[in-house]
């Protein structure tokens, strides 16, 4: 689920949340004095939108000297005001009636991630005048912050309940009319919300009879009767103003996942990607286990495990923002040179404050020295930023080493580049059925991925004869043969539906094993680890983008049905009213995007330089 915004929608986002913090009012960077001191009051989903945009330091900036859950224990703090962020929930609600009751504290500022509906307003108006805080209810507003931005130019509807939005809530075969609503009223919410944030009315697109369609024709309708109320409109005046956008709109791309089953399943080898696919990683945060050696595990096992520790990947860490879309060997190689850049820094501030003598001196007696000591000075007034270098270094090699164990324990180079080229249709070098019954080769799952793969991308599906050979070996692998079960089918009707995606015909090169991470000096033993590179070929989202924002005519998108909300008539017209290319666009995949086809995407941008980031 990516976009590619003006200002980013991070930015945008994590000023709106200020703002709430701030009592609502715009929050001024260099006001001097203290800020009020106030508390925070949030539910989980509340604390997922919060948490990777703002850390526990910015908030004591805020004068947030508390945050806490909503449903947990709280103490009154009568002469302190509170800023409450929640969904309007019936329970939420409820608990917060009952705050106003005990009076927990001075006033109350009232945010709702999602607009809150009018009868449960009155509720929280009737609690106010029963327990006689109505003065004290300051504000109450709606936020529209319904998503969670993990980068500039991406973002995710929730964290909380996602199997609520997920490809198995849409797509499992028994699910009813109105549990198909509740779905997708669940993410048009949070598109809307998206779009408000934004301060922008898209340009839709998807393709039609799909689930696409269904968040289309409901995201549109709510567009519309959002701007048609002309005094409630949330998209005039200021937010617009504030839009830094271009007068073009940007385009709203709704692909449907199941345009594209093979690319989730997919190996990865980009350095995002496999930390998403390996480790425990969620909101930015990635929670590790420090291992306790791979001594005697059965072979093909995955490393035993101990203590735990968790690091937190954000856009200040300019290790990761450069390289979170590279391929892994570079990165492993990248850390490496980090190191020994640090090291020699660090070498030499020991260096000059032995020459002076000066070893165990502070700080402050060095900087009172005469001026030849003007070098010594600046080497140790860089210490800070050496420090927070050693940091970011310590964080990767430890997060690095830890993809690194999974790719040599599984086997991932193997099925990274067996994939690419089932995908690619290059000629395989190597028997499928090998891979599936090497014991050392992957976990079950990895072998059901691989499988699957192939499945989904042959021309025509193997023989009866065939599938039962390969089903026992996934069997004897250990594997559930449930989600072969459910490709089957889904091909056979997929198949009525239209031709199976292609992928281009691109494949990786070997580029031989890496030969400078291989000196005795590395952190990483790289050995027998292939150092694929890759190559730049456009996935069928990417494709599909491509083809809506450059207006090119292409039967993959030709019949994609065409909205635009600030038409006054809605007339399902195919036909693009605009025909000049856009220049932002934002892509929301139904079912689930994932960080392959994000780092696609902005390789795509980059390469193209349209977008104008």
């Amino acid at each position: 689920m990516a976009a590619a915004a003006a200002a980013s929608i991070r930015e945008r986002q994590t000023v709106a949340l200020k703002r709430m913090l701030n009592f609502n009012v715009p929050h001024v960077k260099n006001s001097t004095g203290e800020p009020v001191w106030k508390v925070l009051i949030y539910d989980r989903f509340g604390q997922d939108i919060i948490s990777p945009l703002l850390s526990v330091k910015e908030l004591r900036d805020m004068g947030i000297t508390l945050h806490l859950l909503l449903h947990s224990d709280r103490d009154p703090i009568p002469d302190v005001p509170a800023v409450y962020f929640v969904m309007p929930t019936e329970e939420n609600i409820d608990r917060m009636c009952q705050d106003l009751r005990n009076q927990l504290y001075e006033s109350y500022y009232l945010n709702f991630i999602s607009a809150i509906s009018r009868s449960k307003l009155e509720d929280i108006a009737n609690a106010a005048l029963a327990a006689s805080a109505v003065t004290q209810v300051a504000k109450v507003f709606d936020q529209y912050l319904n998503f969670i931005t993990l980068e500039d130019d991406m973002f995710v509807l929730c964290n909380q309940n996602k199997e609520l939005v997920s490809y198995r809530a849409i797509n499992r075969p028994d699910i009813t009319d109105t549990e198909m609503e509740t779905v997708m009223d669940t993410i048009v919410d949070s598109l809307f919300c998206f779009f408000v944030t934004l301060g922008a009315v898209p340009i839709i697109r998807c393709s039609r009879g799909t689930a696409a369609e269904m968040v289309a024709v409901k995201l549109d309708k709510k567009l519309r009767e959002n701007l048609r109320d002309a005094r409630n409109s949330l998209f005039t005046g200021d937010t617009l103003g504030a839009g830094q956008f271009s007068f073009q709109r940007p385009l709203l791309v709704l692909v449907d996942r199941n345009i594209d089953l093979a690319t989730p399943l997919h190996h990865t080898w980009t350095y995002q990607a496999l930390v998403h696919d390996v480790l425990d990683f969620h909101l930015n945060r990635v929670n590790l286990e420090e291992s306790s050696g791979v001594e005697n595990s059965p072979a093909g096992a995955r490393p035993k495990r101990k203590n735990k520790k968790s690091y937190d990947l954000t856009p200040v860490d300019k290790f990761w923002q450069k390289h979170k879309g590279s391929p892994f060997p570079e990165v492993a190689e990248s850390v490496q040179q980090e190191l020994e850049s640090y090291r020699a820094q660090e070498d030499e501030v020991k260096r000059l404050k032995s020459i002076m003598g000066l070893e165990g001196e502070d700080e402050g007696a060095i900087s009172m020295l005469s001026d030849n000591t003007a070098k010594l000075t600046s080497a140790v007034s860089s210490l800070p930023e050496l420090l927070e270098k050693k940091r970011l270094i310590d964080l990767h090699t430890n997060v690095a080493t830890a993809v690194l164990e999974h790719i040599k324990a599984r086997k991932l180079d193997v099925y990274f580049e067996y994939e690419e080229k089932i995908m690619s249709k290059t000629t395989l070098d190597k028997s499928l059925l090998d891979i599936i019954s090497d014991p050392d080769a992957g976990t079950p799952e990895d072998k059901m991925r691989l499988f699957l793969i192939y499945y989904i991308s042959a021309q025509q599906a193997p023989s009866e004869a065939d599938l039962e050979q390969y089903k026992k070996a996934l069997t004897d692998a250990g594997c559930n043969l449930n989600p072969l079960q459910y490709i089957k089918q889904w091909k056979a009707f997929a198949k009525m539906a239209s031709a199976p995606a292609s992928y281009g015909n691109t494949t990786t090169k070997p580029m031989g094993l890496l030969s400078r991470v291989m000196n005795t000096g590395s952190q990483f033993v790289m050995e027998g680890v292939k150092n694929l590179v890759l190559k730049q070929q456009n996935l069928p989202v990417t494709r599909i983008l491509d083809n809506l924002m450059e207006m090119k005519s292409n039967p993959e998108t030709d019949d994609y049905r065409y909205f635009d909300p600030k038409m006054l008539r809605g007339n399902d017209s195919s036909v693009p009213r605009n025909k000049n290319p856009f220049q932002e666009a934002i892509v929301f995949v139904v079912g689930g995007g994932n960080y392959i086809e994000y780092q696609n995407l902005v390789d795509y941008i980059k390469l193209s330089q349209l977008g104008q980031k």
